[in-house]
């Protein structure tokens, strides 16, 4: 699956793992919002790499596995943040993701009778630092967000967006560049 080759997405282990992770982010979505050292712990258990413990993620919060997700520093995620960690989901220093945005690694066959097998692939996705991210916005898989970029509410990300630039659109695309010094 991290090697981004075919698998069983009906996979007896992968779908253990799923139902553990349900029971994980079940717990985290039913803290207190106050409860800010039992989301930092919680989020230490799940998440892959965390660099900073002034990581916010607003509940709720869902994704698959938890462990392909890594945050740099100083990261928010407002209410509603889904990522479909099947392959690799990377965010680097000071990213700020809106609410109901949705970030999927898993790719299935445009063909019936492949995807009705349940066989499935995953492609990883990199969003640099100083990225923020708008309101349901949906990222597919295989994306990658330069540094200093902004991509605006409603966007369909279905290619790369270089580094200082500002994209919006389904799909996404670069309406604005930013001087490396403006951004």
């Amino acid at each position: 699956m991290l090697a981004g080759m075919i698998y069983s997405a009906v996979d007896q282990e992968l779908l253990r793992e799923l139902n553990r992770v349900k029971e994980i982010i079940f717990d985290y979505n039913n803290l207190r919002p106050s409860d800010n050292s039992g989301k930092l712990k919680i989020l230490k258990s799940l998440l892959g790499a965390m660099a900073d413990e002034l990581t916010i993620i607003n509940q709720p919060f869902y994704c698959d596995y938890g462990k392909q997700i890594s945050v740099g520093k100083r990261f928010f995620a407002n209410f509603n943040l889904t990522i479909l960690d099947e392959a690799c989901v990377s965010f680097g220093d000071d990213c700020f993701i809106g609410p109901n945005v949705s970030i999927y690694t898993a790719c299935h066959s445009t063909d019936p009778l492949q995807r009705n097998s349940r066989c499935e692939w995953a492609k990883p996705v990199t969003i640099g630092n100083n990225v923020w991210i708008g309101g349901s916005v949906t990222i597919l898989p295989g994306v990658s967000i330069g540094d200093n970029v902004t991509i605006g509410a409603g966007s369909v990300v279905t290619n790369d967006i270089p580094s200082c630039s500002v994209a919006v659109g389904n799909p996404c695309r670069v309406v604005k560049k930013l001087h490396p010094t403006m951004s």
